[in-house]
């Protein structure tokens, strides 16, 4: 696959998943705007809405994710590296608990590596208070590599589960 800009790689990827949601019997819709926090909304007949995050990537890891709230929140990684135009990518559904427990992989990593642990804050994003930008705030979200999602790859069953209400 030719390397795509960021926006267009955002893009594939929200529809990517909006087609494998709705291929699962969910209506799932792709929100517009630059400024949110939800990429897609799914849901079924009288079930509830899952509010989906989608992050994408061409390269070895996805960079600076931050996260998503408890509750009826997920994050699904859709996986462009080394895929052809005509090859599938590849998928891993977070629910917000499998969110949070990538961020403390992340803060326990550290630890053993001597570096300062990662802070969660009450939206379930990561901070490294210790590190701080340019504009004096600490630095906000993580690089996640594939390890730490692989296990998640294709539970498209948490998504559905909750739409249906089960």
């Amino acid at each position: 696959m030719s390397k795509l800009d960021k926006y267009s790689l955002g893009l594939a990827g929200e529809y990517a998943v909006a087609s494998e949601l709705c291929r699962r019997g969910a209506n799932a819709n792709v929100t517009l705007g630059n400024l949110k926090r939800t990429d897609l909304l799914a849901f079924m007949d009288e079930g509830n809405v899952a509010r989906i995050e989608v992050k994408s990537k061409q390269g070895r890891e996805w960079a600076s994710v931050k996260g998503i709230p408890m509750g009826n929140n997920f994050i699904v990684f859709v996986d462009f590296y080394n895929k052809s135009d005509t090859e599938r990518p590849d998928f891993y559904v977070l629910t917000s608990s499998d969110w949070r427990n990538c961020i403390l992989r992340k803060s326990r990593d550290r630890a053993r590596k001597g570096l300062s642990p990662v802070e969660v804050t009450d939206v379930n994003s990561p901070i490294f208070p210790k590190e701080i930008q340019k504009n004096g705030t600490a630095r906000e979200g993580m690089a996640v590599p594939l390890s730490y999602v692989e296990k998640e790859q294709d539970e498209w069953w948490k998504i559905i589960d909750c739409v249906k209400g089960a």
